[in-house]
């Protein structure tokens, strides 16, 4: 599987180009939401809906992303699972996110790099990855917030580095647009400090009306707008999760004194039509929901 933003000369079908633009221009929230209760339920009839009856910690996390786009999930991996995600990427290759033809392993990192990740090969074959992308109590998370079986639609481990020169675009205040309806849980696989990178959020406004062209933000822009009062910077040893919905405005700011190392995975209601998808095989893949590890796991 590769990933690939929606660019000319990508090679992306027609097809896909049609729904991703198709949902990027639907930014008026009560028709995004009229969509997205048609879409589930369509999904719901096909694949049906789980009934088991959700424990209060659950509904509060659940009801706080619903309130903020943001939720802490407390330490999801442990120190010892952390170091065994390490000590497997060690040797393993990085490529540049700013270069495509750019890579390097950890020991041998240009000085000039900001943000490099690990092929989806890698990914999957890691200790503790796809065990946890498929932990029930995230996919019922993930459920519920969808409000069907979600589709897992992207994964990625990338590095932070602390680098001169200008921000990346993933770490200057903008939206994602990936699908219909989507949330991401974020896992800190280093110790993140105020200066080690944090993930900011504004919290609310994944219910706010998208520009229908996404745009990048500054930290003056994002502040007269919406106010300090609304940022939220999160903090945490490594292991810390937290699920966020990114169609709101946030940033990954960029790490001053220690790289960051962060797990990604995305839920959503269908394929994100942004990616080009070259399913990995997993010894462990016949243990997982089929359908939604459909797009990672062949």
């Amino acid at each position: 599987m590769r990933y690939a933003r929606l660019t000319p000369g990508h090679g992306f079908k027609p097809a896909n180009s049609f729904l991703y633009y198709l949902q990027r221009l639907t930014v008026s929230p009560p028709l995004r939401g009229l969509c997205v209760r048609m879409f589930r339920n369509w999904v719901r009839a096909r694949h049906g809906i789980s009934l088991r009856v959700s424990a209060p910690a659950q509904l509060q996390l659940l009801d706080r992303l619903h309130a903020e786009g943001y939720a802490p999930l407390g330490n999801v991996l442990s120190k010892n699972q952390c170091d065994d995600i390490h000590a497997w990427f060690a040797d393993k290759v990085l490529t540049d996110r700013q270069n495509d033809g750019a890579t390097f392993t950890l020991a041998r990192v240009p000085p000039a790099a900001r943000l490099a990740e690990y092929s989806l090969r890698d990914i999957v074959r890691c200790p503790h990855i796809m065990a946890l992308a498929n932990d029930s109590r995230l996919l019922e998370l993930a459920e519920r917030y969808i409000g069907c079986k979600p589709t897992i639609s992207q994964l990625g481990v990338r590095w932070s580095f602390p680098s001169p020169g200008l921000r990346s675009d993933l770490q200057t205040f903008h939206r994602d647009s990936e699908d219909w309806r989507y949330f991401k849980v974020l896992v800190y696989l280093t110790d993140v400090g105020p200066g080690d990178g944090p993930h900011v959020y504004v919290r609310g406004t994944h219910k706010t009306r998208a520009p229908v062209r996404l745009k990048i933000q500054t930290d003056g822009e994002i502040s007269r707008e919406y106010g300090d009062d609304r940022l939220i910077t999160a903090i945490g040893e490594q292991g810390f999760g937290f699920a966020v919905d990114t169609a709101g405005v946030h940033k990954g700011t960029p790490p001053a004194i220690r790289p960051r190392l962060m797990l990604q995975i995305q839920y959503s209601l269908f394929r994100s039509y942004a990616y080009v998808y070259e399913p990995e095989p997993c010894a462990d893949a016949f243990s997982f929901d089929r359908y939604i590890n459909r797009l990672i796991l062949s």
